[in-house]
């Protein structure tokens, strides 16, 4: 080599085999992740879900009978008034000491009562020396002139993991039914989108709750164990839910199937199935978790609807869960009302609805929240 000729240029060096590339799919995530950290909304939503499913798990070890509540009784208080029951009542699995107002409390572990109200127990504090108050959410009553009430906070606790089963079963096999469908009818076409969208319109047209009364009241009877009746339960849920999903991902997959890269899917020959699974469905998903938010917490007002109606879904009249309890509540409103004119100055039991309720907006709207993060975090169109 001449001495003004250039040197040539260092080759890159190749890559050691001890070198591995990064996991596509495990980037993929830390990029979905990345996008969802930055909508504060969604990680409020999924701090509340990750709290309610913690509550549901740890419900487990909380100390109360596992498919019902506890039933209370008050005591008497030993001073001639002879209002709130008696210490050996039967039915009770515990006598709680309660005296009525405007008497001494005859020991410091006991709590007041309205005399004309004996079940009715407001929300206690720790200031009675014992955990969590034993009351913290109150009573919840069957009727308001009886001495019989049962532990609202463990019925809180307990139904946690029956609201949200039952609402994710119900929500997630609606909308996987729903997706394969919708995925089916936009992307095939012909009288595959014929049957199954003249299928998804006899659904459609009938109302939501009259077709789970209709199919509660039919199969009933068939299954009249418990777990039959919950089975029936959420079938009858997933037959009013999965005709909306087939509807949304059959529009959004008429629009993905025109685009460039299915066609040059399709035009290299590969299959109908590989095409669906690789580039429909994972581009017409997103509009779903939409629905999915504003479904989930519907799930729980449509068993306190059916509780409300006179269905016995469950086995015992306050069955811990939470759209379970607060049909309980609203139903003793009128007995409860009917006593307040009776008596003045009557405790209105606020709480007995006022909590569960909250419950389930709460969860409600953190299931929005978090949907809809995921959503924009998912979706490359929507990232910002």
């Amino acid at each position: 080599m001449s001495a003004g000729s250039p040197e040539p240029a260092a080759s890159a060096p190749l890559p050691s085999s001890t070198q591995r590339r990064p996991n596509p799919r495990v980037a993929q995530l830390k990029r979905t992740f990345y996008f969802l950290r930055r909508n504060t909304l969604a990680m409020i939503g999924l701090g509340i879900l990750v709290f309610l499913i913690g509550v549901a798990v740890g419900s487990v070890f909380y100390n109360a009978p596992g498919d019902q509540l506890q039933t209370y009784c008050g005591s008497d208080t030993g001073n001639g008034v002879g209002l709130v029951g008696s210490s050996n009542a039967s039915g009770c699995d515990h006598v709680v000491c309660t005296y009525p107002y405007n008497t001494p409390a005859p020991s410091a572990n006991c709590f007041p009562v309205d005399p004309n109200q004996v079940s009715v127990l407001p929300p206690t504090d720790f200031s009675h020396g014992l955990s969590l108050g034993p009351f913290p959410f109150g009573s919840l009553t069957t009727t308001a002139d009886t001495n019989e009430f049962y532990n609202l906070f463990a019925g809180m606790v307990k139904g946690a993991p029956w609201s949200l089963g039952i609402s994710a079963v119900v929500v997630v096999s609606g909308s996987m039914i729903g997706l394969f469908l919708g995925a089916s009818a936009g992307y095939l076409g012909g009288y595959t989108d014929e049957s199954i969208m003249r299928a998804t319109d006899i659904f459609l047209s009938i109302p939501g709750l009259l077709l789970l009364i209709v199919i509660l009241s039919t199969a009933g009877s068939i299954f009249p164990t418990f777990w039959g009746h919950l089975e029936i339960l959420i079938v009858a849920f997933i037959a009013t839910d999965w005709p909306i999903y087939t509807r949304i991902v059959r529009s959004q997959v008429l629009v993905t199937r025109e685009q460039k890269f299915v066609e040059a899917s399709r035009a290299s020959g590969a299959r109908t199935s590989r095409i669906l699974r690789k580039h429909i469905i994972p581009n017409s998903v997103y509009p779903m978790f939409v629905q999915m938010s504003l479904d989930i917490g519907t799930i729980p007002l449509g068993l306190a609807t059916l509780v409300f109606l006179g269905f016995s879904i469950f086995p015992h009249v306050a069955f811990p869960e939470w759209g379970s309890i607060t049909a309980q509540s609203v139903g003793i409103l009128a007995s409860t009302l009917q006593y307040c004119q009776e008596f003045s100055g009557c405790l209105f039991p606020w709480w007995q609805f006022f909590i569960p309720g909250t419950a389930l907006f709460v969860f409600a709207i953190s299931v929005s929240f978090f949907s809809d993060g995921l959503r924009d975090a998912l979706d490359p169109r929507l990232r910002r």
